[in-house]
């Protein structure tokens, strides 16, 4: 990217998917040639014609732009220095933390609201920030005791913990004065997995703020490393270069096992879904070790990740947004699932039909498993395994 936005266009793409980055169908943008962050970048490629990604950033008054972009240079330079510059490599090592086995599904659980009674599961999922007492820089519960009342969920139940959210949040987490000591504090709850935030990895901003976010993850969850926790890297990405760099870094570091995606938002939207799929199984192909993927969301990315991953986990939200909404999960007689009305009483606790709807979804995913090694065990001993795109091509075809 140039020094100065002198080729911005102040002008909106309405067709975001103009946006998506494919360096395979599209060329690099003019103005990526001579910029001295292409060589991590990799350049931008797309079809919305821009100069470069200095264009992306519209803000009419630059000092009070909160991208980190040159259009700003004092806070550009105070960003780049918080997470010691948009080098992934340069980032603390962390130790090997071991990670357990986890099951195919893991309900997530939000809150315990309409509810009286205890969620029968002996893992569940909680979101990292109602856990955290930003403003303090500590644990909103002392012990396992009382965030299991607090939650609803068994106290002897493994954890799960998903740093996915929105942008207020994750920005707050990053803002809090001592994380290491609410990690501490997390780490004695025996945590089975936690996965750092995941920081926006937009479309429409320059490719500098892309990477300032991807470096933030990283440092997040080696914070994590370092106090203990077991930790799945959440591998935001925009572009194949990102995708590369990431396998860079993680062939490097052993320490790194399992990897954290979200499909929930923009990136499980249609053929862009197809796109991150393919690589993300170009990446678990580049890193030597074995390394477990934790998913939200893109029911149907999971059949192929499973082939490409040593262990695919879903966390499922579902079950829980579903019962909120007085929703049943029933087997149709095909053995599809299906979401039916399940009106309640005024009043009434949702314990049952929330523990019906956790028991179907975690048989549906256990059933989906079965199902996807059954088929990845007849193509191999067919001899006809192929990459995941051109596999779904020659399907589709």
């Amino acid at each position: 990217m140039k020094n100065a936005n002198n080729h911005s266009m102040h002008r909106i793409v309405r067709n975001s998917q103009r946006l998506w980055d494919d360096a395979a169908t599209m060329p690099c943008s003019l103005g990526c040639v001579s910029c001295v962050d292409r060589p991590i970048c990799g350049g931008a490629h797309n079809s919305a014609s821009f100069f470069d990604c200095g264009d992306y950033c519209r803000c009419k008054d630059k000092e009070a732009c909160d991208l980190v972009c040159r259009g700003n240079p004092k806070q550009f330079v105070e960003r780049l220095r918080e997470v010691n510059g948009l080098e992934l490599k340069n980032a603390p090592r962390a130790p090997i933390v071991p990670i357990e086995a986890l099951p195919p599904m893991v309900p997530l659980i939000e809150h315990a609201t309409a509810r009286v009674g205890t969620l029968n599961s002996p893992i569940v999922a909680l979101p990292l920030y109602a856990l955290l007492d930003i403003d303090t820089d500590t644990l909103r519960y002392p012990n396992r005791a009382a965030l299991s009342q607090k939650f609803g969920i068994d106290p002897n139940a493994r954890l799960v913990i998903s740093g996915v959210a929105r942008d207020r949040r994750i920005e707050r987490y990053w803002a809090a004065t001592d994380r290491d000591a609410m990690l501490e504090q997390l780490a004695a709850l025996d945590i089975a997995l936690i996965t750092p935030p995941n920081y926006s990895v937009l479309t429409d901003v320059p490719r500098t703020d892309n990477m300032h976010a991807m470096k933030r993850i990283l440092l997040a969850a080696v914070e994590m490393m370092q106090v203990g926790l077991p930790t799945a890297l959440h591998v935001n990405a925009r572009t194949e270069r990102d995708y590369e760099r990431w396998a860079e870094l993680i062939a490097e570091r052993p320490e790194i096992q399992c990897l954290a995606f979200e499909f929930a938002t923009g990136t499980g939207r249609g053929e862009r879904l197809d796109w991150h799929v393919a690589q993300l199984t170009a990446l678990a192909a580049r890193v030597p070790q074995p390394l477990g993927l934790v998913v939200r969301g893109g029911i149907r990315a999971l059949e192929p990740l499973r082939a490409a991953f040593a262990a695919v986990t879903m966390i499922d939200t579902d079950a829980f947004t579903k019962t909120r909404c007085r929703q049943e999960a029933q087997f149709r007689h095909d053995g599809k699932l299906v979401w039916r009305k399940h009106p309640t009483p005024r009043g009434a606790p949702i314990d049952a039909l929330l523990q019906q709807n956790v028991a179907a979804l975690h048989s549906h995913h256990i059933i989906l498993e079965r199902t996807h090694a059954e088929r990845r065990s007849n193509v191999t001993s067919r001899g006809l395994r192929t990459p995941y795109r051109a596999d779904r091509q020659a399907r589709e075809g």
